[in-house]
This record gives structure tokens, C-alpha cells and sequence, in this order.
């Protein structure tokens, strides 16, 4: 398998919008989005979050994997998923799935996302994450039973029901 070069890409709204949805792009002009501003505060819709009728969960992940090689990709099949780095910046490579549920190689596209910005993947967005170097803190927004069925899988090789893992032979530019 020949190995596809990764570009990264600068994270913009109509970057990420065939892979998902970016998060922390400031306070909304367009009319209809609920928001609140003053002197002391500002609070806004960003994103209705969709787990497809499960329960959502908020998540800590640390990421530490600074191998610019990737090797496998995951997918959630059932739910969005929603990445907030705290500390630390975060290399989110993202591909469409090719039409057969793997992820189609021309469309791989990473992006460097700090503290104070996020992406909300769709279902079915292939993902992976790297850090430059050091580690980075985040919040993630998932799904319940996601969670367990990928934990299952992870420590004791369970088949998985909402997720899947595909191997891929990819390296970040």
C-alpha cells in the first residue's frame, strides 16, 4: 500500500464542513441563533449536538501520539463526536468514507486545532489524532454506549457494534 501524504490544513468552517462542523468561531451575526452579550458576559449556540437517540457524554482525553505516520483510521457510525483541546494543540486527520465503509484515501485532510476551537465530527467521519509533541488535554462530546463499545474492543478485542478501526498508510506533510 503506498503511502498518501497529509496535508494540514488551516481549520475554517467551509474546511471542515464535508468531514463536520467547526467549533469556536465567535459570536454568531446570523439571525435566529440564540445569544446573549453585555458588558460582563456572551454566550451563544454553537452546535446541537446528535447521538441518534443514545445518551451524550463528556469525555477527558489525553493525546500523546506524536507519530506523523498514520496507520489506522476510526469511525463512529451512530453519533457525532466533538473534540475541545484544553491544553495543548491537537492534529485532527479526517477522511470521507469511500461509499464500501472505508475511508477513501483523496479525501484525508488534517487540521492543527488549539485551546478555544474544536471540530464536531459527523457520523461516519474517518479520524485520527496526533500532537506536535508534549501532550495535549481535551474535552470530547460523545456517545454513551460508544465509549463502552470502543473500551470493549481496545482492552479485550470485543467485536465492535458503533464503531470501526481501518488500516491506511498515510503520513502528515
Amino acid at each position: 500500500m503506498e503511502r498518501v501524504a497529509i496535508s494540514i490544513a488551516a481549520l475554517t468552517a467551509e474546511a471542515v464542513a464535508p468531514y463536520g462542523w467547526m467549533l469556536g468561531k465567535g459570536l454568531p451575526a446570523e439571525p435566529g441563533i440564540p445569544v446573549f452579550s453585555n458588558a460582563r458576559t456572551d454566550f451563544w449556540q454553537e452546535h446541537v449536538f446528535d447521538v441518534e437517540g443514545g445518551e451524550p457524554e463528556l469525555l477527558w482525553v489525553n493525546y500523546r501520539d506524536t507519530n506523523p505516520d498514520i496507520d489506522s483510521l476510526e469511525v463512529h457510525l451512530r453519533t457525532q463526536q466533538a473534540i475541545v483541546p484544553l491544553l495543548g494543540e491537537i492534529i485532527q486527520v479526517l477522511a470521507l468514507d469511500a461509499g464500501d465503509g472505508t475511508p477513501d484515501p483523496a479525501t484525508l485532510l488534517a487540521f492543527r486545532i488549539g485551546p478555544g476551537e474544536g471540530i464536531c465530527m459527523r457520523p461516519g467521519c474517518w479520524h485520527a489524532t496526533r500532537v506536535a509533541d508534549g501532550e495535549a488535554r481535551c474535552l470530547m462530546l460523545t456517545r454513551r454506549s460508544t465509549t463502552v463499545d470502543l473500551i470493549a474492543h481496545l482492552d479485550g478485542g470485543a467485536p465492535m457494534a458503533e464503531s470501526a478501526l481501518a488500516p491506511i498508510s498515510a503520513r502528515l506533510a
